[in-house]
């Protein structure tokens, strides 16, 4: 070669070999750039962008489609919490197959997937031309996310498909850092969740009230218990039932409050039962079965060496009465709690509520009914006497619980759901089978949750605030409604569209979501045994 060089260059010109020098450079480049792009081929498409910036997006370049089974998501970018600087690694389909099969499998068993299998950072799984699948497990929600085809709430847009064209860029949600622990839990939406299972199957517990259990009751859909909370800012753990046991052994857990709280406190029964193998070491230590009346429930976990109790006290301030000249009138002690609560100033975990009674005739009215001391309100406005008597459960926690022990909840208003009247006026819900989707149909938010915050602010004892009043007035799906009861004929079940219950929630169902924001809310808190 070197000959041949030397013997052409002898007979060319100057200019001739410059232009000589630039032919060859020219068909060097050529056989360089040809090998790199057999490489690149060989190895498959390389995926760059913005990932380790917070958000990643897939190339135009590289045809992206979804699995047939994974069909509907947002056609604008939907926003999701991303770790940063987590690499996408790659997958096979039999993997993914695999696991799934065993979640599967597990549930059939009675296997807590909670217990040992993380349902929740369930895989990303997305399918290229080649067969391959790309996955990161950092991404939390996303793959069970991808998977639902309707989002109630926050920031939801409109549904649509992702095309072999279309970009797909998962961003962090606006606000916090999308953080776990600067997340504000009750700030989300509602998504359709098929894939994941109640933490109790439908007329599974025994110790539901037969008002709660809509699937026994005769109720023809399930669709309500299909529905995820889904914070704006974060992903929140699925309810690790025996963890929990774990975390409360040797303490104790009690509801105080109204019927609301006795549905939070049946599903937290039900929720932590289901963990424990041997059912019949789960028992409330009276032995009763009907948690209507008033009084102190509580269900033992002998496993645990715990209990998960509940009292009735549905005002959390003292019912009374009043001795005038011409008789006795019922009255309502603002200033003095309910002597039932005084038991439980040493539990461990405690969780408050009130609000519901605070809606009916007589304490709406507030005629003659209020109390303090030795005087009765001839009249007061009932949002006034709700504060005053928040500011005694205040003044009591402060001076009876000790904070370096219990910690204390306070959950708020739960919404109801009549429409064409009230709880006494014929109201009705038994045609909902989803939830609200258009934002403008919500309700304001109630004023006696602003008189607890007012509270709140003044209360020396740290509470933990499950602000849940948006959450579930989304929620007009969920409720008992009609299906309070079995009913044995179809006139029975007629007469009972004029008496339903929209305010209460059918179990499993959304005060399921509230025991997982409680059990949240205790890990981002890390005292105690809650830190680990």
């Amino acid at each position: 070669m070197d000959v041949m060089k030397q013997g052409l260059s002898e007979h060319l010109s100057p200019r001739g070999k410059v232009v000589s020098r630039l032919v060859w450079g020219l068909v060097a480049s050529l056989i360089v750039l040809t090998g790199l792009l057999l490489n690149n081929s060989l190895k498959g498409p390389v995926v760059v962008g913005s990932l380790f910036q917070g958000s990643y997006s897939l190339s135009n370049a590289t045809a992206v489609s979804l699995r047939s089974s994974v069909a509907n998501v947002s056609e604008e970018p939907r926003q999701w919490p991303v770790e940063t600087g987590k690499k996408i690694e790659t997958d096979n389909a039999s993997e993914v197959t695999e696991k799934q099969d065993f979640l599967e499998e597990s549930e059939d068993d009675g296997v807590d997937l909670e217990d040992g299998v993380d349902t929740e950072n369930g895989l990303l799984v997305l399918e290229n031309g080649d067969g391959l699948f790309l996955e990161n497990p950092q991404l939390g929600n996303l793959s069970e996310a991808v998977n639902n085809e309707t989002f109630v709430g926050g920031n939801a847009s409109k549904d649509g498909i992702v095309g072999e064209d279309k970009a797909m860029e998962l961003k962090k949600p606006p606000g916090p850092s999308g953080s776990f622990e600067t997340c504000d839990f009750f700030d989300g939406r509602w998504v359709r969740n098929g894939r994941s299972k109640p933490y109790y199957r439908p007329g599974s517990c025994p110790y539901i009230d037969k008002d709660f259990d809509c699937q026994r009751n005769g109720r023809p859909d399930d669709g309500y218990i299909k529905w995820k909370w889904q914070p704006n800012g974060c992903d929140i753990p699925r309810l690790n039932a025996t963890d929990f046991l774990e975390k409360l052994r040797g303490k104790r857990l009690v509801y105080i409050g109204d019927s609301l709280n006795r549905n939070m406190w049946e599903s937290m029964v039900c929720i932590l039962r289901r963990s424990v193998k041997k059912k019949k070491r789960v028992y409330e230590i009276s032995g009763r079965s009907d948690f209507k009346k008033k009084g102190v429930y509580a269900f033992r976990f002998e496993d645990y060496n715990c209990s998960v109790d509940f009292v009735a006290a549905p005002f959390l301030v003292k019912e009374s009465s009043f001795k005038r000249e011409n008789g006795s009138i019922d009255t309502l002690r603002l200033d003095l709690m309910d002597p039932a609560t005084s038991m439980y100033h040493d539990a461990d975990l405690m969780v408050f509520n009130t609000g519901h009674w605070w809606t009916h005739e007589k304490t709406s009215k507030g005629e003659d009914y209020y109390q303090e001391g030795d005087h009765v309100y001839p009249r007061l406005k009932v949002l006034k006497a709700y504060q005053k008597a928040l500011t005694t459960w205040s003044r009591w926690v402060d001076k009876n619980v000790d904070s370096s022990r219990t910690q204390v909840f306070f959950r708020g208003y739960s919404v109801t759901h009549f429409w064409g009247g009230q709880w006494n006026s014929g109201g009705q819900c038994h045609q909902e089978t989803e939830p609200i989707a258009n934002e403008t149909y919500l309700t304001n938010y109630p004023s006696k949750m602003r008189a607890l915050e007012h509270v709140l602010e003044k209360t020396e004892t740290p509470v933990i605030y499950l602000n849940i009043s948006r959450l579930t007035d989304y929620r007009k799906d969920a409720h008992p409604s009609i299906y309070r009861r079995q009913y044995q004929t179809e006139e029975e079940r007629n007469r009972a569209v004029g008496a339903q219950d929209c305010s209460h929630w059918c179990l499993p169902g959304v005060p399921d979501t509230w025991n997982e924001l409680l059990y949240a809310s205790l890990l981002k808190a890390g005292k105690g045994v809650w830190g680990n």
